[in-house]
């Protein structure tokens, strides 16, 4: 598949099919991933496959509660979200339905193996993910080229003690994401919804666009 086409249709998909995803697909996707852009070249990531029923509904037991208090809010007007009504309605599937997904990919990372340089500015910091996201990217792009469709929810992370014990992860390694994984139930999506580049770009200072945002004649 073309790096660009693979890059504007692997969306979430959160409705899979019961066909499983073989090792072989796996390990290529993982081969691949493990080239994704990283601090030092520390290689913090590792990655955590759950195939077993019991452990994915327990995930899901974690899961749906959160999502449920989320979804209140959404519903309840108390929540913004810049998502179309049916893609709301598809992340509900996607929440009561996540123990019979194929597979759920757990993102570990090492925490001696980042390097936040945004943790003392006073506001959330994220610059630690830089060494993870990039790779699990690269994963999602590498599953899409052999047809297999991804999604990634940082959801469960809140519960990460209890996933930790579940699921025998050392201390020295938090949760970064999890990613379902598996074939989906229907095509893949042959164009995602984005803002504008003309929107998103700015030059030289933050309000003045890069590019020209008057329609074209």
């Amino acid at each position: 598949m073309e790096l660009t086409e693979a890059m504007r249709t692997t969306g979430t998909c959160r409705r899979y099919s019961t066909e499983p995803v073989p090792d072989e697909v796996f390990k290529s996707a993982f081969d691949v991933a493990r080239f994704g852009p990283q601090g030092g070249n520390r290689q913090p990531v590792r990655w955590l496959v759950v195939r077993d029923a019991a452990r994915k509904q327990a995930l899901a037991d974690l899961y749906l509660p959160m999502w449920d208090a989320y979804f209140a809010g959404i519903t309840g007007g108390t929540v913004a979200v810049g998502a179309l009504p049916k893609t709301v309605q598809d992340a509900d599937y996607f929440a009561r339905h996540l123990a019979e997904v194929p597979a759920i990919v757990v993102v570990c990372a090492a925490m001696d193996g980042l390097h936040p340089t945004d943790h003392e500015l006073g506001r959330l910091s994220v610059v630690g993910g830089a060494s993870i996201y990039p790779t699990v990217q690269n994963l999602c792009l590498a599953l899409r080229d052999q047809g297999v469709a991804t999604a990634v929810t940082t959801l469960l992370c809140h519960e990460e003690p209890a996933v930790r014990a579940m699921l025998e992860i050392p201390d020295e390694y938090i949760t970064a994401a999890h990613i379902t994984v598996g074939y989906p139930e229907k095509n893949f999506p042959k164009k995602l919804t984005r803002s504008p580049v003309e929107e998103i770009v700015a030059l030289e200072t933050f309000s003045q666009p890069m590019f020209d945002l008057s329609p074209a004649l």
